[in-house]
């Protein structure tokens, strides 16, 4: 049976750059096999599979696949889907909507506008960040990433649903020198709190610029060219350090230079009373093709 399928590129303007997404737009009798198989057949970093939601308040259901697994959430593939939807109408005429897309974390808020002929946006995600007290050892960060000691200069865990490994480095010229050690990381850190690897230079401080890089072997990821939702878990982070008293922490980060797809990323968690009630992460979404696949009825739901 023949599906319809749209290719988007996220956290960019324009095509060939930010990060691919492969959306299946009317996937429901697709299996979950199935839906795996596609995702390997695409190897995008992330495939998207929209089927009708569970709660008909919401707009649509949608699930995520790596090459190797699924995931409850994930930051490029929410906002590229919502786009998607908005770009084929499949959610209503008009350039401007504000879905509610459910995935593994819960319901996620997308609001998509068009702005100078441009498809933007920006997920919303309410609830706790996961932010553990147990840290990784920069000493095996290093000897993962292939860099001095000196170079890594704290190392972090945090989630907003897919939890990250996150390592501060001293420069750009040293993110952009890393190297995954698929030996090191399998003995360090393939289980530890979490075995995705964001490695980034920069300030951390309000509205600070990042610039990142991320490896995530554990799902098939050699090299991600935009990871939302590690923007999420880090800007939400950061935001609930005590130190903090604001009450928006922003930051803008660069990814997907070193792959050649730059990749732009806006990310902001709010706080009230002390605590963060939500993370937002956006950015633009670029069309790049449409077609249709071809999935074999072993792969169909009976």
């Amino acid at each position: 049976m023949k599906y319809k399928f749209c290719i988007v590129d996220v956290f960019s303007q324009s095509p060939f750059g930010g990060n691919q997404l492969a959306v299946l737009p009317e996937a429901s009798a697709i299996s979950a096999a199935g839906m795996q198989k596609i995702a390997r057949e695409f190897n995008f970093a992330e495939t998207t599979f929209v089927i009708p939601p569970k709660d008909k308040a919401n707009t649509r259901q949608v699930r995520i696949f790596t090459p190797n697994a699924e995931i409850p959430f994930a930051g490029h593939p929410t906002v590229g889907t919502a786009c998607a939807l908005v770009m084929g109408g499949h959610v209503g005429s008009g350039d401007a909507h504000t879905l509610v897309l459910e995935e593994g974390v819960g319901p996620v808020t997308v609001a998509v506008d068009k702005r100078e002929g441009i498809f933007n946006g920006m997920l919303t995600l309410a609830g706790k960040v996961d932010h553990p007290r147990e840290r990784p050892g920069t000493a095996d960060l290093a000897a993962v990433l292939s860099v001095p000691l000196a170079d890594v200069k704290q190392a972090f865990f945090a989630s907003v649903g897919l939890p990250f490994c996150f390592a501060q480095l001293t420069s750009r010229a040293a993110v952009d020198r890393a190297r995954m050690d698929k030996t090191a990381w399998a003995q360090r850190l393939a289980k530890a709190w979490s075995p995705n690897v964001f490695f980034f230079a920069g300030d951390l401080a309000n509205g600070s610029a990042l610039y990142a890089r991320m490896c995530a072997p554990a799902l098939g990821i050699e090299e991600d060219p935009a990871t939302g939702s590690a923007c999420a878990a880090l800007v939400g982070a950061l935001a609930g350090q005590p130190e903090f008293q604001g009450e928006t922490f922003r930051l803008s980060i660069q990814q997907g230079v070193a792959m050649g797809r730059r990749s732009d990323i806006e990310a902001i968690a709010r706080k009230s009373n002390g605590a963060v009630v939500s993370v937002s992460v956006g950015g633009a979404t670029a069309y790049v093709a449409a077609g249709e696949i071809d999935v074999p009825r072993e792969f169909l739901e009976s």
